[in-house]
């Protein structure tokens, strides 16, 4: 991942989401609003006003917990229903 000449590196996390390999990249930027951010390889990304809240969403999100697999399959479930 490449950063913006503002853009700081705080931390990387790795682990899977939906089965797939995934890589969170937290990052640090004074320039914007909410400074505390993380992106990952799928394309999902969160901003923060604080570092509370950066390391813990980041780590559920390459790490998820049996309550959020069960949230993720349902979404899922439901995604294809609606789609017959």
């Amino acid at each position: 991942m490449k950063l913006d000449e503002s853009e700081f590196l705080v931390s990387t996390f790795h682990g899977r989401h939906d089965g797939v390999p995934a890589e969170v990249t937290s990052t640090r930027d004074d320039t914007r609003p909410k400074p505390y951010a993380w992106t990952c390889t799928c394309g999902t990304s969160r901003s923060f006003p604080t570092q509370d809240g950066v390391f813990d969403t980041a780590w559920r999100h390459t790490h998820p917990t049996r309550l959020d697999r069960l949230r993720q399959w349902t979404a899922r479930l439901l995604r294809t229903r609606a789609t017959r």
